[in-house]
């Protein structure tokens, strides 16, 4: 199987060790063990949980427990429709391997974490990509969705949350996606690995697994919850399609590891207090790259209504690879090239990392955006 480089993990692994200050972080403040038991007012009874435990391959679909925690991140779901992956990137890839052959039509949003056009092509399905634009809040053009629409359209890919734009889609726009799958009886793939990031409310929008029949959502403890270094993520969908992936999972997952399906409950459990820490950071790093936005000639964007990073539009003479290397060299400060998202023109920020590392990045920027300038 031939498959196209990763760009922005790619990236990533190259930059985010030799930066000063990372602003191309995608997950909420990670935070410590300590902060987590802290959180969960286990720090002296963890162990009671831990010691008699026999570490075993565990259970193979993931706990009773934790299952019923993800189910009810949502409106209709059970224990039957979660399926425990290591990550969202794994629920992503076992999904796509499960539903996509040779010829099957999938269409996917761009941008988009680059799984959902590069897995579906390596496997010779035939991928069109139905692009974002600025002028629709980077939320796709229903019009355009139905035009691409076949009878072979196996698989319809969104992200929402969207990651790199912060856009969001509704449950009204999202019940109109599922219309347009309905009619030629496609899968709808949703990431939503950044729900549970809105900038108002509760936080949470719908989910597509709530709201079509054929709706699969695939989610993690990484960026909305903070914990990135379980690796724990998950499919929601519905059981026969979860039945499905079970087969594909039993040849490359086993199991996730017990401590990290126990540390992923214990988080679960105590969601409230993990999400308004979480919104704080959301919420009020946001409000400061918005006020540094409006004062940089040079930067435009779509301000983001959830998620953890920005789309940001620059007006320098420069690819964003060489606008982004060379922000590093310069300032120590690291973005993420649209390139590696394959959007040119943009850089993506990530905002959520802690308060004192995105103020002094953004002022390193600026100083070296004034440079350009003169």
């Amino acid at each position: 199987m031939q498959i196209r480089e990763f760009g922005v993990e790619r990236w990533m692994d190259l930059y985010e060790n030799r930066c000063e200050l990372n602003l191309a972080e995608t997950c909420v403040e990670s935070l410590t063990v300590g902060e987590l038991l802290k959180i969960a007012g286990k720090e002296d009874a963890l162990l009671d949980e831990i010691l008699p435990m026999k570490l075993t391959y565990g259970a193979i679909d993931g706990t009773e427990r934790l299952r019923s925690n993800v189910a009810s991140l949502y409106e209709k779901q059970a224990v039957p429709n979660v399926l425990i992956t290591h990550g969202a990137i794994s629920a992503n890839a076992l999904v796509y391997e499960t539903l996509v052959e040779p010829g099957d039509h999938v269409i996917s949003v761009l941008p988009t974490y680059q799984q959902h056009y590069s897995i579906p092509e390596s496997y010779g399905a035939n991928v069109e990509i139905l692009r974002l634009r600025e002028e629709n809040a980077f939320l796709p053009d229903l019009d355009e969705l139905k035009r691409m629409v076949k009878p072979t359209t196996r698989v319809i890919a969104i992200n929402n949350p969207n990651n790199p734009t912060g856009s969001l889609m509704d449950r009204a726009f999202l019940e109109q996606i599922a219309q347009v799958a309905r009619s030629c009886g496609a899968y709808v793939l949703s990431d939503e690995v950044y729900r549970g990031t809105d900038q108002e409310g509760t936080g949470f929008t719908a989910s597509i697994a709530d709201v079509y029949e054929k709706g699969i959502s695939t989610g993690s403890m990484s960026k909305t919850w903070s914990l990135a270094g379980l690796r724990v993520g998950w499919i929601v969908a519905p059981v026969d399609l979860i039945h499905r992936v079970q087969i594909h999972r039993d040849y490359n997952t086993i199991s996730v590891g017990m401590l990290n399906d126990l540390l992923a409950s214990i988080a679960l459990e105590n969601r409230k207090a993990i999400l308004e820490r979480n919104h704080g950071i959301l919420r009020s790093n946001l409000a400061v790259l918005d006020a540094w936005i409006v004062k940089e000639p040079l930067l435009s964007y779509v301000k983001p209504r959830s998620g953890t990073t920005a789309l940001v539009r620059f007006d320098v003479d420069m690819s964003s690879r060489e606008f982004c290397v060379s922000l590093i060299e310069k300032t120590g400060v690291m973005f993420t090239p649209g390139s590696a998202l394959d959007i040119e023109g943009y850089i993506r920020i990530g905002y959520t990392s802690g308060r004192d590392v995105l103020v002094a990045g953004l002022e390193r920027v600026s100083g070296y955006l004034r440079d350009i300038r003169r």
